[in-house]
């Protein structure tokens, strides 16, 4: 059972590994939405997620025997770092399965606490399944990260920080993935105040949560695709489901492309590198339909790799219209290229790749074509661009983004 005093308790234990995240007020997002937004940054605790507060919650009420015995866990990387630092504090090992998709950077700092690693299956259902194969195999003690009691309880800890540090919230927006989460902090919402609304958010592309509160029971999803790893579930947890059914106000889905220009938001205003399931609360600040509310996006982890941040980057700046490709067709003779060039520099463009097609057309002297990837300061500006490119003579046509 979920309880005041076992989250009173949770708090207590948590507080030997865990920062105490404050709140950061953002100014842009509250302009964007209309209301007042702050952000919990669990991106921030030392283990980059907020998977070390339950993870070491559940650790401390095992018995030593159920320690000795070792400890699996199945995770796309956050729960696991969770659960191989709690373990190494308690001097136990820990054997984690994750799937093969899972970052490197993930990976490698889940061995760096400690931590046996096993890459199996393509999503965490997969990796669950072989993690329980191995408890039951070897006798190991299973660490679930979301659907056991002891875990959420840990996870609602946030909400005990964020009710303490702005008693008068309105809305909590809370990731998720399996519920583990939103069941810890919506049940100490409610405790604390009941007019606190907890909403739940989810990738579209995982949405099993939203699919099985409107089914009435714990559905499983055929397939799961979407960028935010950490949130790729196909089953919530059924033991946390009564949970979740009484304590969330509502579930908010959020696509991929949403959340690529929540991670610029952040990047560029706050200076924060959050990963794609940790900006689910902020892209779904748009779709709620409230103003001048004071309402906390948790941000869930910032465990993202550089080659995935790197991907981010582009396709939120192609996302925002910062980088764009023409084309123009001009003829093939000196000082063509030079004009198009000077056009662009007097424009303010900055060209980022140039792709010349002699054979466009079989007149070389008549046309060829140029295709021009730049960058610039936003739409207007790129109309800007495409006008002066318009008035010098040339007919610019959208290509799509070359990269």
């Amino acid at each position: 059972m979920l309880t005041l005093d076992a989250f009173e308790k949770a708090t207590e234990v948590v507080k030997q590994v865990a920062i105490e995240t404050k709140l950061t007020y953002s100014e842009y997002l509250s302009e964007q939405c209309g209301n007042k937004v702050y952000l919990k940054p669990e991106n921030m605790q030392v283990t980059g997620a907020y998977k070390i507060r339950g993870a070491y919650y559940k650790i401390s009420t095992l018995t030593e025997e159920e320690r000795a015995r070792g400890l699996v866990a199945a995770s796309a990387g956050n729960h696991a770092q969770g659960v191989a630092y709690a373990a190494k504090a308690y001097g136990c090992k820990a054997v984690i399965v994750m799937p093969t998709t899972t970052p490197l950077m993930k990976v490698n700092r889940t061995k760096s606490y400690g931590a046996e690693v096993v890459l199996h299956g393509d999503v965490y259902d997969e990796a669950a399944a072989y993690a329980k194969q191995l408890a039951e195999d070897e006798g190991y003690t299973f660490i679930h990260p979301f659907d056991d009691p002891d875990v959420a309880t840990g996870q609602g800890t946030i909400a005990m920080e964020i009710i303490k540090e702005l008693p008068l919230v309105d809305y909590i927006l809370v990731p998720v993935g399996g519920g583990g989460l939103a069941t810890g902090v919506s049940t100490l919402a409610k405790m604390m105040n009941p007019k606190i609304k907890v909403i739940g958010v989810e990738p579209a592309g995982a949405a099993c949560l939203k699919a099985s509160l409107e089914a009435g029971e714990v559905v499983t999803l055929p397939n799961v695709s979407t960028i935010a790893d950490g949130t790729a579930v196909k089953t919530p947890g059924s033991g946390i489901f009564p949970y979740l059914q009484e304590n969330l106000d509502g579930v908010i889905t959020v696509e991929d492309d949403e959340l690529v220009v929540a991670f610029l938001d952040l990047v560029e205003n706050h200076k924060m590198i959050v990963e794609n399931s940790g900006l689910l609360t902020v892209a779904a600040l748009k779709q709620l339909d409230v103003k001048g509310k004071k309402i906390v996006s948790i941000l869930s982890g910032g465990n993202m790799d550089v080659i995935t941040m790197s991907s981010v980057v582009q396709h939120g700046l192609i996302k925002r219209e910062r980088i764009f490709t023409v084309s123009v067709l001009l003829p093939d003779k000196p000082g063509e290229l030079v004009n198009v060039a000077s056009v662009i520099a007097n424009a303010q463009g900055n060209v980022i790749r140039l792709d010349h097609n002699q054979f466009v057309s079989t007149n070389r002297s008549a046309a060829v074509e140029l295709k021009i990837t730049l960058e610039c300061f936003g739409p207007d500006h790129k109309k800007d661009i495409i006008e002066a490119l318009r008035e010098a003579g040339y007919d610019p046509q959208d290509s799509g983004v070359q990269m």
